[in-house]
């Protein structure tokens, strides 16, 4: 088996170009890094490098390791950043990422509920768009994800990532106060054609042109920003018009603003995801069943 210091400082020289740039990244002095491939060559019974001049070189063995070696770190790293997530959740604490909607609404009343139920139980939140999200929860950088996904816009699961479905979160158009569309209680993205808009970030965007191209329109984006203020306040201001989930309006709505419900109906669907292998542990049951109880309650509404 391949020693992972020896491993790294070798990917280390790779990367760097050379021994003693490697030395100077890694911290280490010269004759260390050297002693470590030498230990390494005798590990796998062949050279690693050659000496051209003051130049080294990959051997046909060390680029065949090179080729590996990045994947095999990468490989080390998220299992040792699991395997110290286990340990966390098996002393009761938990780390979930989530886009911003959600951190606003479902998970205070579910961290309340939490907290007043099992007060020993440890929340800790992180903030992240997906697909981010994702990455953080395969890397073991979290323990729970709670993402978004459009209709025709679903990715494949890791397979070892389980879903959760939650609620469906309607789609709503913001107009300004005073639109004369505002004196209805939904409206057509086709009635709103030759409007100018302000977009959201860029996974809604890309859901935004591809209902409008179902429509029949090509929508004129004048304005594009992640932060659901400022997307309001532009609305508020005559900058354009908007769509937006509904989620946002219920923590979120700008007095010069109304929200009309879009025809023919779009959704997006939010989901808690976890490693499967985690999912049946008491502090990881805990969370999910809080996320479901008060996402059926606010379903229910």
């Amino acid at each position: 088996m391949l020693d992972s210091r020896r491993l790294r400082t070798f990917h280390e020289v790779v990367t760097t170009g050379s021994f003693t740039a490697a030395a100077h990244s890694l911290g280490y002095t010269q004759p260390a890094v050297t002693q470590q491939i030498r230990a390494l060559e005798r590990e796998v019974g062949v050279h690693l490098f050659t000496r051209n001049g003051r130049r080294m070189r990959l051997t046909e063995a060390g680029e065949a390791l090179a080729r590996h070696s990045e994947r095999i770190l990468r490989d080390m790293q998220d299992a040792q950043q699991q395997l110290q997530a286990l340990a966390r959740l098996r002393a009761e604490r938990v780390r979930v990422c989530a886009f911003p909607s959600i951190t606003a609404t479902l998970i205070p009343e579910v961290v309340a509920g939490l907290l007043a139920e099992h007060p020993t139980l440890r929340v800790e939140l992180q903030e992240a768009e997906p697909p981010e999200s994702m990455h953080r929860l395969v890397a073991g950088e979290c323990d729970i994800a709670l993402s978004f996904s459009y209709p025709g816009a679903r990715a494949e699961l890791p397979p070892d990532v389980v879903e959760i479905n939650l609620l469906e979160d309607l789609l709503v158009a913001l107009l300004p106060a005073g639109h004369p569309l505002t004196r209805r209680r939904a409206v057509r993205l086709t009635e709103l054609q030759q409007a100018r808009w302000v977009a959201g970030c860029s996974r809604c965007r890309a859901n935004f042109l591809t209902i409008c191209a179902e429509e029949g329109f090509d929508p004129d984006i004048v304005f594009t920003t992640d932060d659901n203020l400022a997307l309001q306040s532009l609305v508020a201001a005559g900058v354009g018009i908007a769509v937006a989930p509904s989620l946002v309006l219920s923590f979120l709505n700008h007095r010069q603003v109304a929200g009309r419900v879009i025809e023919p109906n779009v959704r997006r669907q939010i989901s808690a995801y976890v490693l499967r292998e985690h999912q049946d542990l008491p502090a990881v049951e805990l969370v999910l069943d809080g996320m479901r109880s008060a996402a059926a309650a606010r379903s229910g509404c």
